[in-house]
């Protein structure tokens, strides 16, 4: 038994979670700190962008500085293309647009301007990600909202095959997440890793997101690339909130994840004892629903009534 146990343990840590985008939002701006060369400093964890001055024309500095009057005097009295990429550096191409700019640095009335101006909505810069998935990523609900009334497309993805939705489950705007859904935004899209943002919002440990998340409808039962659902991902870390919310909807017990491995076997190796005993008084009153449902009835009468009803 404490072989079997021993062999489980192993397994559940070979397929423990290793969340990419969590490194990737600390990556995908770890760049380095501003040096003397006419860039921006930007926090290494911080998903905006990194610039540098010398590779902006006129428009995208305006854009980039939340300059209204500036931007509104070069759309007016110079000739500027509004979707025009930012300047190739050496073997650096950052395909950003001044919408971009705008977008993830958090200036309203210059998405406005450029959205009125008639700028192409779902360009992308060289991650992939368009103005709507920088808004949200950079936690800019106001700009992602012009974009949405606008008819920005929501389930574009990125290199990484996130969506909007899928960064926006990663912070803690319920609002934000409320609105990409109400604009149609794929609550069950997969990124590359298989996450769905409802599984995003379980490795980010984020009770209030996970409940919004299933109260919209997400699939308690989606599982990522090994297979691993919601459950087997949320028995892994602090007790016992997010597993109370899943077990509150119709959580399949009998799914394994690629090692063969269930969610209750999950919880066994998980040293959180209160995870294996909240499921296992979950599968008494599964099985006593079934029984209660048709108490009265032997077997071909259930069927009948199944079949017939």
């Amino acid at each position: 038994m404490i072989k079997f146990l021993g062999s489980i343990k192993k397994k559940v840590q070979l397929s423990s979670f290793s969340f990419s985008n969590r490194n990737e939002r600390r990556s995908s701006s770890s760049i380095k700190t501003a040096e003397n060369n006419g860039s921006t400093p930007t926090p290494p964890d911080s998903p905006r962008y990194h610039i540098r001055f010398k590779d902006l024309g006129k428009l995208h500095k305006a854009a980039f500085l939340g300059d209204l009057a500036k931007v509104q005097h070069h759309l007016q009295f110079q000739k500027h293309d509004l979707n025009k990429r930012d300047k190739e550096h050496s073997l650096l191409f950052y395909y950003r647009t001044p919408l971009h700019l705008a977008c993830a640095n958090g200036y309203p009335d210059v998405v406005s301007l450029l959205v009125e101006r008639k700028c192409k909505l779902n360009i992308c810069d060289n991650e992939n990600r368009t103005p709507l998935i920088k808004a949200v990523q950079c936690q800019q609900e106001e700009c992602a909202t012009i974009l949405l009334e606008n008819k920005a497309e929501p389930n574009l993805t990125d290199i990484k095959k996130n969506t909007a939705l899928h960064y926006a489950a990663l912070g803690h705007n319920v609002s934000l997440v409320n609105k990409l859904i109400e604009h149609k935004a794929n609550i069950e899209a997969q990124n590359k890793d298989g996450h769905t943002p409802l599984l995003l919002a379980i490795t980010e440990n984020n009770p209030k997101m996970v409940a919004t998340l299933l109260t919209n409808g997400a699939d308690v039962n989606a599982s990522d690339k090994l297979q691993r659902t919601a459950l087997m991902l949320a028995v892994g870390g602090e007790p016992i909130g997010i597993v109370n919310l899943l077990l509150q909807h119709d959580i399949d017990l009998s799914c394994q994840d690629i090692y063969g491995l269930t969610a209750e076997e999950y919880a066994t190796c998980s040293g959180y004892s209160i995870h294996h005993e909240l499921i296992s008084q979950y599968k008494i009153q599964k099985n006593l629903k079934k029984k209660n449902f048709f108490p009265e009835m032997s077997c071909p009468e259930r069927f009948s009534s199944f079949k017939f009803s």
